[in-house]
């Protein structure tokens, strides 16, 4: 760092507190450093790890310990808090490490006080407000060095994995928190680190007994994807509580996803006591309990048998088994029993219904299933169902895209009688949307044929 031509300095902390020394006469030429935000060496190591750690595979936490330097001061016991209260803003902030030491000399009459390098270079850098306050309680402003160990519990997780990845690449310490399960995503290029990443995300979360990575995309019949565990104990099943409902399942044999709570929430504030909700593909109940809670009669259906099984559990965990009555069926059976069954009686009710189809992959195509289901029956205006249809797009337009899907899969126009709902971006260039309509006469009631279609 050069302050003049004639003047360097190797160390940005001196240059810091000689470049204040400098500005504090009126006959010298402008200081080339007035308004410039300095981050010294000291100031540097607070906040990463010694560079010997980089490309570490497998987590040595002795190896992140270091020895660095930080300002401090000297404060009488007895106006310890008021003082504390006044630095709160400069005082260091890092994981495990004291704002408050021993006096250096031992003596019980004082403490010393660390503040963060950065916010406090000099003696010159406290505010009026924090200076004055120094000043009343007769504290000195003039800083003393501290040796401070820092070690690997010191460190944040993105610290921790920023230091040891290689320069240059992504670092991930993001995770979906399901329960005591840590669920991630890694990419190609961090598997190499996959159980040190593992062992870090467990040892800086906690409650996180168990990390998983996830090794294909969900495009098994039953929506569930295979993992690794890469640190912590082998145990999937889960407990978590969204919105005020319980559930429990095993993570690896059913669908969850913590980011849809707020569209569980959406959707279930439109169901009102008195209704009927037909969840098409209920998973392990996120729409159709607290549906069941709110009042209403709810038939639910999942095809995974692991998911019926997690369902029925989780009606009984929260007392609605008498509310919901739970199917193990292919979606499009279940419309053309439980639902078509129970569909023209509900007509003449005062209840609203609700048909909820969250199978964002396929639900869309499912529709088709509606066509000319109650042909045999007279057609009504009354009371139709109200359709909650769930789909990816990856259109640069996705709520005409959505739309003209389901129009298609029906067999009529829903232009203008529809309302489509962005839930998520779940990939760059996809979004989750979910498309709510009423189901039209003219498509329930057609005379369109039936296939054997599953």
């Amino acid at each position: 760092v050069r302050l003049y031509p004639s003047i360097h300095f190797s160390n940005p902390l001196i240059f810091t507190r000689v470049a204040g020394t400098l500005g504090a006469y009126p006959n010298c030429p402008p200081s080339p450093c007035a308004n410039l935000a300095l981050k010294p060496q000291m100031e540097a190591k607070l906040y990463q790890a010694p560079p010997q750690v980089r490309g570490m595979t497998s987590l040595d936490k002795e190896a992140f310990a270091q020895t660095i330097t930080v300002p401090a001061l000297r404060v009488p016991t007895r106006f310890l808090n008021k003082v504390m209260k006044s630095l709160r803003k400069c005082t260091i902030q890092r994981p495990g490490v004291p704002r408050v030491v021993q006096d250096n000399d031992g003596s019980s009459d004082y403490r010393l006080v660390l503040l963060d390098p950065h916010r406090v270079p000099s003696s010159g850098s406290f505010t009026e407000a924090e200076t004055e306050t120094l000043r009343s309680f007769d504290v000195s402003q003039e800083l003393q060095d501290y040796e401070l160990r820092l070690t690997y519990d010191n460190l944040k997780s993105e610290e921790v994995l920023e230091a040891v990845l290689p320069l240059g690449q992504d670092v991930t310490s993001a995770f979906s928190r399901v329960g005591h399960i840590a669920h991630m995503n890694l990419r190609d290029h961090q598997l190499p680190y996959k159980n040190l990443i593992g062992k870090v995300i467990m040892d800086k979360n906690p409650g996180v007994t168990c990390v998983v990575n996830k090794t294909n995309i969900i495009d098994s019949m039953y929506r569930n994807f295979k993992m690794e565990v890469l640190a912590g104990e082998e145990n999937m099943v889960a407990k978590v509580k969204e919105n005020g409902v319980t559930y429990e399942f095993d993570f690896s044999r059913v669908y969850w996803n913590p980011r849809l709570s707020t569209e569980h929430q959406r959707v279930v504030e439109l169901v009102k006591r008195g209704d009927t909700v037909f969840d098409m593909f209920a998973g392990v109940g996120p729409f159709a309990i607290p549906a069941a809670r709110s009042g209403a009669a709810v038939f639910a259906n999942d095809l995974n048998p692991e998911s019926y099984r997690w369902l029925q559990h989780n009606c009984k965990v929260n007392k609605v088994e008498g509310k919901v009555k739970t199917f193990n069926l292919d979606g499009r059976a279940f419309v053309r029993g439980p639902l078509k069954r129970e569909l023209p009686a509900l007509f003449k009710g005062k209840g609203g219904v609700h048909v909820v189809m969250n199978l964002p992959a396929l639900a869309l195509e499912f529709l088709d299933a509606f066509r000319g289901l109650l042909h045999q029956e007279a057609p009504c205006d009354d009371n139709l169902p109200t359709v909650h249809c769930y789909g990816f797009s990856k259109d640069n337009n996705p709520e005409k895209d959505m739309v003209a899907r389901a129009s298609l899969a029906l067999g009529f126009p829903l232009e203008g009688r529809c309302s489509v709902h962005f839930v998520r971006n779940v990939a760059p260039n996809k979004d989750m949307m979910c498309v709510s309509f009423t189901l039209p006469k003219e498509s329930l009631f057609s005379q369109y044929e039936q296939t054997g279609k599953n």
